[in-house]
């Protein structure tokens, strides 16, 4: 039996001309990937999940489907894209979650630790959404879809299996809007009622899928990332099988065209409202799963030498193309209703909010003509999936900042503790009033935290650590030069375009539609997560030990001793090489400016 210790790194290794030996007793060894495979599909679990098939579309009917896409697409390209990148690479780089990774900064960790309450803010909403979908999933054996139909007492309602136009005679066109899924939805399934009346009792049933969603997640998660990689095969493939068969029947459906064309035609005088843009990246942000901490938790158990550039390109034009896809789904589903109900404005088909996907999808899976039943179980069932996964990306972003706080406490009390926490948590969203508490925490704990640590982050990156710095580390390890676009995106267009949508966005700000209290209930949640960032400067000047002020403050901003790769004999090369490089740099810039752009650069 091999007795050798588990926190013993065994034998030696070369790769990329940098020598791997073993790691010091006393440091646990971080688990890794079993294979890079893994770790690929991984994300694309991860990062091609609700972001794009929950979140996107009524993210894109809410803001004017064209009048969104053109702010969307340039901002993945100048933002989404580079951060991914930046954030894998960094994450490899060091073997460090999304709290520690600011070793290389540590006056700056609160901006991980704030990031890691946003990312507990999605995971409490993102579970039930899960707890729904499985309900669904259950409803697609019965012998006849039951949303299918309308209930005799809905009024104003036509049904979702209907593929002719609505019944205009005695001028009750206009009286008859609501197709049988969307009443469905709100008034069998989440008993919808306003916020104003109170949050309401959570339905027994959607508990109990609740319950069934976070044991799954629990039995995935106990072993850590060598079972999660295990599950990204079936969890990352199979969707796209069912999303296919999906859109090639909303294509065949009567005035989809119409309503695909609504999605693809760019509105150009969108271009000048702030909160499109303010919404474009944040759903980049959720689309791509960055700024989270997710993707540098995933990155952190990669292999030192893994190429990290492919990856990124691979997974960030995936989702790319995943949510132009699911938008045409979405929207050409919209545009049959449309038609079928003789409405003049896509807008006007079905409420929006997070609620579209389970009144759009049902409705398009209630027309199909053969095996309807069949089409609805696999497409909730790849809906749950692609949920599975982007929980599982949430839960192990928490999880590694957890353990890497406390590196001896055992995984699966952490998950354990994690999972009956967020439980309890997340059953709030299940009651009548849910939905729209959802959309309070979602825009105050999520959009303007990540939008404003995201602004945080990457000047961490950019500027404190600096640009040459990263692509330097990125040499290291890969052997990679990296290009001018990257350097520019991150040192100047990123910062720029992200702080002035973040400024924008506070200056056009508009209450949500609820009670007052919410709407404070909410920017408490931001102020809470804003503050972790001086809290945690202060602390990390006040414990250096270097004496004096000035001091202690300008090395609470540099790279901690610790700072460079997982193993110590990598790492000493490393610092070997970044000494040599101080030894023979020229005398630093007097100003600013030209500090700045050394630090981008040189």
């Amino acid at each position: 039996m091999d007795s050798t210790p588990k926190t013993i790194a065994k034998g030696l290794t070369h790769t990329n001309c940098i020598t791997i030996g073993i790691a010091s007793p006393t440091t646990p060894v971080r688990e890794k990937w079993t294979s890079n495979i893994e770790f690929t599909l991984s994300c694309i679990a991860y990062s091609v999940g609700f972001g794009n098939i929950w979140k996107f579309p009524y993210t894109a009917l809410d803001n004017g489907g064209g009048a969104f896409l053109i702010p969307y697409l340039v901002v993945l390209f100048l933002i989404g894209r580079p951060l991914y990148y930046l954030e894998m690479a960094m994450g490899q780089f060091c073997s460090r979650g999304c709290v520690k990774i600011y070793d290389m900064a540590p006056a700056m960790r609160g901006v991980g630790v704030g990031q890691s309450v946003a990312m507990v803010v999605a995971m409490s909403y993102y579970t039930p959404i899960l707890a729904i979908t499985l309900r669904y999933l259950l409803l697609s054996f019965s012998s006849e879809l039951p949303w299918s139909k309308c209930d005799h007492s809905w009024s104003r309602c036509i049904n979702s299996d209907f593929l002719g136009y609505a019944n205009v005679t005695n001028g009750l066109a206009e009286d008859r809007r609501n197709v049988s899924a969307e009443l469905y939805f709100t008034n069998t399934i989440m008993h919808r009622a306003p916020l104003a009346e109170g949050l309401g009792w959570p339905d027994g049933k959607l508990v109990l899928c609740l319950l069934v969603s976070w044991s799954i997640l629990v039995v995935i998660l106990i072993k850590g990332v060598r079972s999660t990689g295990k599950a990204a095969y079936f969890l990352a493939i199979f969707p796209y099988v069912i999303i296919f068969i999906l859109l090639a029947h909303s294509l065949s459906l009567e005035g989809s065209l119409e309503g695909i064309k609504f999605f693809l035609t760019p509105k150009w005088e969108s271009l000048f409202s702030a909160k499109v843009w303010m919404e474009a990246v944040t759903q980049c942000f959720f689309s791509l799963s960055i700024c989270f901490g997710g993707i540098i938790a995933y990155s952190s158990f990669n292999n030192f030498s893994n190429n990290v550039y492919r990856d990124a390109m691979i997974i960030s034009w995936l989702d790319t193309f995943t949510s132009i896809v699911v938008g045409c789904i979405v929207f050409g589903v919209l545009g049959n209703l449309a038609h079928v109900t003789h409405c003049t404005s896509i807008q006007d088909i079905v409420r929006e909010g997070p609620g579209l996907t389970f009144m759009a999808y049902p409705d398009a899976i209630a027309k199909f003509e053969y095996c309807p039943q069949l089409f609805s179980v696999l497409f909730f069932l790849m809906f749950f999936i692609v949920g599975i996964g982007s929980n599982l990306g949430a839960i192990t972003s928490v999880i590694t900042a957890i353990r890497d706080r406390c590196p001896t406490v055992e995984n699966w009390k952490i998950v354990m503790g994690v999972s009956v926490s967020m439980f309890c948590i997340s059953v709030v969203y299940l009651a009548p009033g849910g939905l729209d508490l959802l959309d309070v925490l979602d825009t105050y704990g999520a959009k303007y935290v990540t939008l404003t640590l995201a602004l945080f982050e990457i000047l961490t990156f950019a500027w404190i650590y600096g640009v040459d710095r990263v692509c330097r580390d990125i040499k290291f390890m890969l052997q990679i030069e990296t290009g001018l676009f990257w350097r520019i995106c991150w040192g100047i267009i990123a910062p720029l375009l992200v702080g002035v949508i973040l400024i924008v966005s506070f200056v056009d700000y508009v209450p949500l539609n609820v009670p007052a209290e919410y709407n404070v209930a909410g920017w408490i949640l931001y102020t809470f997560a804003i503050l972790q960032l001086p809290l945690w400067a202060g602390y990390a000047i006040m414990t250096q030990d270097e004496k004096g002020c000035r001091t202690a403050w300008k090395t609470a901003f540099q790279p901690s001793t610790t700072w460079g790769p997982e193993n110590e004999l990598t790492r000493d090369q490393y610092n070997k090489m970044e000494s040599k490089r101080s030894h023979f740099t020229a005398t630093p810039a007097r100003h600013c400016t030209q500090r700045l752009c050394g630090k981008i650069f040189d």
